[in-house]
């Protein structure tokens, strides 16, 4: 007689518990056990949520040899209804010493018989691991398929609403519950004493500010104080919210006609030969027609912005562009911080306004939120649940498909906050993605290639690139060990037919079959595997932290960020003064919609799954489980490192510390 010791876990899902009986199968290199009823003395509390089963005797006549696989059902019993039950795995221990476990991490609702490999993707080419392969794979097309939102950009998962998403890729009900309870709460509290709904002007500064009062972080706060300075405004181009639009400059953009007399002592000439000369152009904006919000037409500039690396290595501003038009003064084509107060003021704002704008398309729902749901897809349609690239990349995509469809349904859509109360709300607002896809790059996705490209490699006190460029060395570092482990060869890379297709797949679905873009369209080396893998897992976590964290702190305080504005830039120099400036700010229901977005963004849930942590089980290996212990040790360390450096700096950069960013675009 051959004793096979079975045990059951049970997720940690809301109701992932069952109180039908649950029946197994044992499938062998040698034979099969029979349809066997897992019953002891816990009872139905052996499948309570949470919970691991004590262990089940399951007795064959002769050993049945390696396991390849099990089926898995359950059916009610006369006092219980059927229902849902979340299993996360099954381990078996053979006669001969062997552990094998069966990852499940799946819903089963009804009383079909269900088919899970050995995790460790053994046997992968026998007849019966080929079969459950084809199933699970027919199955997962079936359930996620692609959809074109709006041509031009990025396709996304077929869903109406979240009740049509796969029960396994839904919020938890602690997310789901938090996630409306801060929605809710935060606008009810930015109300502003029943002004929340106010369609009038800002009449003074003061009623801006016992608005930024009602929710406020310590950034927020030193943003309050500081968003006037100089120094402020161009140290947001490199560790604020919006850190990938700065480039150094080697020459002056002919659309932007300043010239060296505009300039003491030839310094712009001395300064461009350095290297010590910065641009920032929102080129991606000219032209797009602004939003109509409360009656009122909107403005949306495409600024361009020059800086300076000066001796003492502050980056400060030393010219800005509003917009050039045939109508305009020459004398109001730029401005200088010699400039009267408010007309300087007035640029940065309509700067700023347009950082928000270029800011939540571009960086933040193109190229972190849009392509992690394209990542996903195209893994779960194509990628089997054994497979070594499956378990590597299924943590970063937990809630991303929930999290953008809601995004879809509530902030882009027709009615939706983002197209009613932004500048670039409606047609803009896709003429942007449009054009930002056009414009995208694999390489700009790829932070130590980006940084180089934009010539970003010795501008000082640039934070986002110095915790960027340690984690991708991290985390490039634990995917090659991962991969390594599977692919001895470019050859065993090329032959992996679930891999080619699942990068093809990414390259037609999600960046639209432009080859100009480098995404590759198949994989023929381990390296370019492990790059793009790479980049994949970066994007879905670093990336994202660093572009979606920080909303709040820099956008609570509104005159650093309005997310609109109604006035279009004085035509002519002097004419400008806080009216001005009260007048050309967002109504007041405008402000209060975007810092109610802005919170509900960068609110973490008490749910959230830090980089590198992995609750769920999916390598059983011993090699890769040790990758796993030193890729979280590597993080740690990071995280003291960038503590450390914090304590000594006035506004500490957190966005991108481990311990803060979320494994997967979730929020």
């Amino acid at each position: 007689m051959a004793n096979y010791e079975v045990t059951v876990s049970t997720g940690n899902l809301l109701y992932a518990n069952t109180f039908n009986n649950i029946y197994i199968k044992l499938v062998g290199t040698d034979g099969e056990s029979n349809h066997t009823w897992l019953l002891n003395i816990s009872g139905p509390l052996a499948f309570n949520t949470g919970a691991v089963s004590s262990t089940f005797t399951l007795s064959c006549t002769n050993s049945i040899g390696k396991l390849l696989l099990i089926e898995l059902n359950k059916h009610p019993v006369i006092a219980f209804p059927e229902d849902a039950w979340f299993p996360n795995k099954v381990e078996v221990k053979s006669p001969e010493g062997q552990t094998f476990n069966f990852p499940i991490y799946h819903w089963i609702t009804d009383s079909e018989v269900h088919l899970y490999r050995d995790g460790k993707g053994l046997y992968y080419t026998h007849p019966l691991g080929k079969y459950c392969r084809e199933k699970e794979l027919k199955e997962r097309e079936e359930a996620y398929q692609w959809h074109v939102y709006e041509q031009g950009i990025p396709r996304c998962m077929k869903a109406e609403n979240t009740e049509s998403l796969p029960l396994e890729v839904h919020f938890s009900f602690t997310k789901t519950t938090e996630f409306l309870f801060t929605a809710a709460q935060g606008l009810i509290e930015l109300k502003l004493d029943g002004q929340g709904d106010c369609t009038e002007k800002w009449t003074d500064m003061d009623s801006i500010y016992r608005a930024f009062c009602c929710k406020i972080t310590d950034i927020s706060v030193y943003v309050q104080k500081h968003w006037k300075e100089d120094e402020f405004f161009a140290y947001q181009f490199l560790n604020g919210v919006n850190p990938m639009l700065i480039r150094r400059c080697s020459a002056i953009p002919k659309n932007f006609p300043v010239t060296e007399s505009m300039f003491p002592d030839d310094m712009i000439i001395m300064d461009l030969q350095n290297e010590n000369i910065y641009l920032c152009d929102y080129k991606l904006l000219d032209g797009v027609e602004a939003n109509t919000i409360n009656g009122m037409k909107q403005y949306l500039m495409a600024p361009l912005v020059l800086l300076q690396r000066t001796p003492d290595d502050k980056l400060m501003p030393i010219a800005i562009q509003v917009r050039v038009t045939e109508e305009l003064l020459v004398q109001q084509s730029h401005l200088f911080p010699t400039d009267s107060e408010y007309d300087w003021l007035m640029a940065k704002i309509f700067v700023r306004s347009a950082d928000f704008n270029f800011h939540e398309l571009n960086i933040h729902l193109l190229r972190t939120h849009l392509l992690a749901e394209v990542f996903a897809v195209s893994l779960l349609r194509n990628v089997p649940m054994v497979h070594p690239l499956y378990k590597l990349l299924i943590p970063h995509t937990r809630y991303s498909l929930q999290i953008n469809l809601m995004a879809r349904n509530r902030l882009i859509s027709k009615d939706g906050t983002f197209t009613k109360y932004t500048a670039c709300g409606g047609e803009g607002m896709f003429t942007i993605l449009k054009r930002s896809m056009a414009s995208m790059t694999y390489s700009s996705l790829c932070i130590p290639d980006d940084i180089a490209e934009r010539g970003m490699e010795a501008v000082p006190n640039y934070y986002y690139r110095d915790d960027g460029l340690k984690l991708w060395d991290i985390i490039h570092k634990f995917v090659k060990g991962i991969l390594n482990c599977y692919y001895k060869s470019d050859a065993d890379v090329e032959k992996d037919s679930e891999l080619q297709k699942w990068i093809s797949d990414i390259f037609v679905e999600g960046f639209l079959s432009n080859a100009k873009t480098g995404i590759p369209q198949g994989f023929s080396t381990v390296a370019a595997l492990v790059k793009f893998v790479t980049m994949v897992i970066f994007t879905c976590s670093v990336q994202h932290s660093a572009v979606n964290s920080g909303q709040y702190d820099y956008g609570a305080w509104m005159p650093n960020t309005p997310i609109s504005l109604q006035l279009p830039p004085p035509t002519t120099k002097g004419t400008t003064s806080e009216a001005t400036m009260l007048e050309t700010f967002p109504d007041v229901n405008v402000t209060v919609q975007g810092m109610a977005i802005m919170h509900l963004l960068s609110k973490q849930s008490t749910d959230f799954v830090p980089l590198g942590h992995y609750p769920d089980e999916h390598f059983f290996e011993k090699i890769p489980c040790k990758l796993i212990k030193e890729f979280q040790g590597d993080l740690e360390i990071q995280s003291v490192i960038i503590k450390v450096r914090n304590e000594n700096l006035d506004v500490p950069y957190t966005y991108m510390n481990p311990t803060v960013v979320e494994n997967s675009v979730a929020i």
